[in-house]
């Protein structure tokens, strides 16, 4: 009896474990960050990334009626700047993120829309491309670096899923991706300040098939 009691549990978990969901998919949108102040004896400036394109790729598993969870990962385009007074420094750069959310969805089989919450964690890796220079413009209120920082990052965000057929579905959602200031790619000098938490706001939109 015993034998059979287990084997029942056991044909039990393979046939949930053949019924859970698997889905890919690649969105695109762009990247709006936040700056943070810079503050120093020359004065004050504000530190951050220019506006840029976004591309990410997922996979996740449905792991219960509500909750999906999803690795990722995003490129984003992103150069780095300096403003004060008027006057402006940039330096390219771009940024690598990857992390795992899970995601809290509704579960409404009679309605070809589905909403959901995601919440997650990972890490971001920012990175100076551009060339650099003896003379830089407000390299009082801090220096660009060709160099890479890596900063542990923090997934928040909400979308929709809209069904196009059994297996398609086009997704649209908005995140704030949250990290430190990466310092090393944007240096102060000595006795400058800068704000420290970064945001950047991320909407796309991309495609969803589930298998």
């Amino acid at each position: 009896m015993k034998v059979l009691g287990l084997s029942i549990l056991f044909l039990a978990a393979s046939g949930s474990a053949m019924a859970q969901q698997w889905e890919f998919g690649g969105m695109g949108g762009g990247g709006f960050l936040s700056h943070v102040s810079a503050s120093g004896p020359a004065g004050s400036a504000t530190a951050g990334f220019q506006p840029g394109a976004v591309f990410g790729a997922f996979f996740g598993q449905n792991l219960f009626t509500h909750f999906t969870g999803e690795i990722r990962y995003e490129y984003m385009q992103n150069n780095l700047k300096l403003t004060s007074g008027g006057q402006t420094a940039q330096f390219n750069g771009a940024a690598h993120a990857l992390h795992y959310d899970m995601l809290w969805h509704t579960n409404r089989n009679d309605s070809k829309v589905q909403f959901f919450a995601a919440l997650g964690g990972g890490m971001k890796i920012f990175q100076g491309t551009g060339t650099e220079s003896a003379y830089q413009p407000l390299s009082q209120f801090g220096y660009f670096t060709k160099t890479r920082a890596i900063k542990p990052m923090l997934s928040v965000g909400a979308g929709v899923n809209y069904a196009l057929n059994r297996h398609m579905f086009l997704r649209a959602e908005f995140r704030d991706f949250m990290t430190a200031f990466p310092t090393a790619i944007i240096t102060p000098p000595q006795n400058v300040k800068y704000g420290t938490l970064l945001h950047d706001f991320v909407p796309m939109v991309g495609i969803d098939y589930v298998f």
